[in-house]
């Protein structure tokens, strides 16, 4: 009977392995040996909906018939379940040749060994990036993954909801995160008005608003050197804010949040009309756009001061293009790579779904082929781009579930089950072992 090992047993199992070297040089990654008419097979896999499986596939046509020497077996995955399967198969030494790769996972892989050092391969070009492009992608000196593009955080106001609530967008070059709360609640207010069901704002259930909000309290979600940079006050005054919206009737029941923290996009509150403000990355306003079928405003993220100078935002990598370590054919994944982040007629056909190039012949090939929300999008990034701090340091080795583990307290706190004060503390603590263990 085969058994199917969970996310964390498989990175605990691939991590306690001492012998990745000897690994990688018995893989069968790629089909091993050259086909029977000499070309090689790669395996691709990557996350995502059926739009980026469609274009993705339509570049991997077009590669081909540039390459006929490098056959692409296609790998498409959704995100639920990305994880766990890539986990099992890194484990088993059968990983995919190209892998795509989020930030929060990137220094689990590569600081295991597990992912091939970019750096070191003469086929993919680099020159087009700038080094904080590069740096996103680095971990113990070694280039673990090439970045699609870039996004950033935003509120999301959906003007439709607004205009039917009565209640005017709020200037976000000086709101702070209690102009966020009283916007929220007259949201919510102004459309039971009407009868409809509307509850202001979502819930920021994920590890990246926790970020933005240490950031601005001069605090950081993890150091350079790989350890937490935030304390327990930090992560509880969070945690507050997050009870804060459901007392004041900003936000949903707690039950209703359990459900909506689990709901694909498209079935979220936010993406059926029934909050008015909600935290996503610029690359999520498209299908946020199409599911509300309403207009969306990007708003700067509330500070704490009122300025926006200080509401922490920063550029993040939309997902990164990696390769295996173990993969038999280091060259050709490295050739296929550069197609994706160099090629202007790969560039055509993805636009931004993975993000905003930071390669300038990529901006200037996609410019004429920008959606009304694309130029939206970048719009955003363009405003914010003076204000905006350093990038966050990678996450370490241990902490691809911490997302995961800040849902489970803040659950427990819409729930009444602890108080933000004892759960930032726990959540520390928890964090902090997570760490530690994965240095054993």
């Amino acid at each position: 009977m085969m058994t199917t090992l969970t996310r964390r047993s498989a990175l605990a199992l691939f991590a306690g392995t001492a012998a990745v070297g000897a690994l990688a040089a018995c893989g069968t990654n790629g089909g091993g040996a050259k086909n029977a008419d000499g070309s090689v097979t790669l395996r691709v896999a990557w996350w995502g909906n059926d739009v980026r499986n469609k274009q993705t596939q339509q570049v991997i046509d077009a590669f081909q018939s540039a390459h006929p020497d490098i056959k692409i077996q296609a790998e498409p995955g959704v995100w639920s379940g990305y994880w766990d399967k890539l986990a099992t198969q890194t484990a088993a030494n059968d990983a995919p040749d190209v892998i795509q790769m989020d930030l929060a996972y990137i220094a689990e892989y590569g600081g295991r060994g597990a992912l091939l050092d970019l750096s070191k391969q003469s086929q993919l070009n680099v020159s087009a990036f700038d080094q904080n492009t590069l740096a996103a992608g680095q971990y113990s000196g070694k280039l673990n993954g090439i970045s699609t593009g870039q996004n950033a955080l935003a509120v999301f106001a959906n003007v439709k909801v607004f205009e039917a609530a009565g209640v005017p967008i709020p200037d976000d070059t000086k709101w702070t995160w209690d102009d966020y709360v009283t916007t929220a609640a007259a949201v919510a207010a102004g459309a039971s008005k009407g009868g409809t069901v509307n509850y202001g704002s979502s819930y920021s259930f994920n590890d990246s608003t926790l970020n933005i909000w240490l950031r601005q309290r001069g605090e950081h979600l993890y150091t350079q050197d790989g350890q937490t940079g935030f304390t327990a006050d930090g992560v509880s005054s969070f945690l507050a804010l997050q009870k804060k919206l459901m007392d004041s009737k900003a936000a949903a029941p707690a039950s209703v949040a359990q459900e909506d923290a689990a709901a694909a996009v498209e079935q979220t509150l936010a993406a059926t009309n029934k909050t008015g403000l909600s935290l996503w990355w610029t690359n999520q306003l498209a299908p946020l756009t199409k599911a509300t079928g309403s207009e969306i405003k990007l708003l700067r993220v509330p500070s704490q001061d009122g300025k926006a100078k200080d509401d922490g935002l920063f550029y993040k990598p939309s997902m990164y293009w990696s390769a295996s370590s173990r993969s038999k054919h280091t060259a050709e994944a490295a050739t296929f790579i550069d197609y994706l982040v160099n090629s202007t007629d790969a560039a055509k056909v993805i636009t931004t779904e993975r993000g905003f190039s930071s390669s300038p012949a990529i901006q200037d090939a996609i410019k004429p082929l920008l959606t009304a929300d694309d130029k939206s999008a970048l719009n955003f990034l363009n405003t914010i781009k003076p204000e905006l701090g350093d990038p966050p340091a990678v996450p370490p080795p241990g902490t691809s579930t911490v997302s995961t583990v800040l849902a489970r307290y803040t659950t427990d706190i819409l729930f009444g089950r602890s108080t933000p004060e004892a759960a930032g503390a726990a959540f520390k603590g928890e964090v902090d072992g997570l760490i530690k263990n994965a240095k054993k």
